[in-house]
């Protein structure tokens, strides 16, 4: 066997093992996220749960579900060039106009689910 394959070998042997202890190793510790942070992850789970219900349902329409989603987009877009200007944090004001954000949101996902409007089976 010459010397090429033999590197092949051993680079294709030892590659997923340093992948994975690099993974390993620059993970960042499992600490426990803010308060704030929790709620407003929970929320935006929570309000994926009712889209996804509505859509199960029948509640919602193509159309509905579709501007739903992009309006849960914009806010999660917004949320990460929040972070982004602040080292991954939330100031107390950003998060104050994601809370907003989220009412409103959860205000036209119960407007929608709840219109005379409904997607037929």
């Amino acid at each position: 066997m010459n010397f090429t394959k033999l590197a092949l070998i051993a680079s294709l042997t030892f590659a997923p093992v340093a992948i994975v202890a690099q993974a390993t190793t620059t993970a960042a510790p499992t600490a426990t996220p803010a308060r704030h942070d929790y709620d407003i992850n929970q929320r935006k789970e929570n309000q994926q749960d009712r889209i996804g219900q509505g859509v199960k349902s029948g509640q919602l329409t193509a159309g509905e579900t579709s501007h739903l989603e992009k309006q849960e987009s914009a806010i999660n877009k917004e949320e990460h060039n929040m972070r982004a200007q602040d080292n991954g944090h939330l100031t107390k004001q950003d998060r104050k106009t994601l809370h907003r954000q989220q009412n409103q949101e959860s205000r036209r996902i119960y407007k929608d689910k709840h219109n005379a409007r409904h997607q037929r089976g």
